[in-house]
């Protein structure tokens, strides 16, 4: 065989490596945006709280969000919709601080999941805590 078919067949080799290897930019990346969704956070109690079968238990929940306010904010227990709270000044503001109760009834861990919405439906992502109730002795 003659050196002429190999050193092609090389060269192509070569040039494909070259050519499927080469995924350089010029200037810098576009950064991608952050989604500019509401925050929401538990105040009380603090995950992994422990409360007395029968307790009334008060829920702190503060949602945010700077550009459109929040209007609503949902208390989930064990995945199933417990209660949901509004701001009474406006449809939606900045910050929203809202009480909640939740009577501790069987005992076990219970998990609470809080949403914050705009009024246009825009969602927080959901935050969970987890809360054990001990049995009355």
């Amino acid at each position: 065989m003659s050196q002429q078919p190999i050193r092609i067949i090389l060269l192509l080799i070569l040039s494909s490596i070259v050519l499927s290897a080469c995924n350089l930019q010029f200037g810098s990346p576009t950064p991608i945006p952050t989604p500019d969704i509401p925050t929401v956070r538990f105040l009380f109690p603090e995950n992994g709280s422990s409360v007395i079968q029968g307790t009334d238990l008060t829920i702190e929940i503060v949602g945010e969000d700077s550009r459109d306010g929040v209007a609503r904010i949902e208390l989930l227990v064990n995945d199933l919709l417990h209660q949901e709270g509004r701001p009474l000044q406006a449809i939606a503001v900045p910050v929203f601080t809202v009480q909640l109760n939740w009577l501790a009834e069987i005992p076990g861990f219970h998990s609470f999941t809080a949403i914050a919405y705009r009024a246009d439906g825009t969602a927080s992502a959901p935050v969970t805590i987890q809360i054990n109730v001990l049995a009355r002795e």
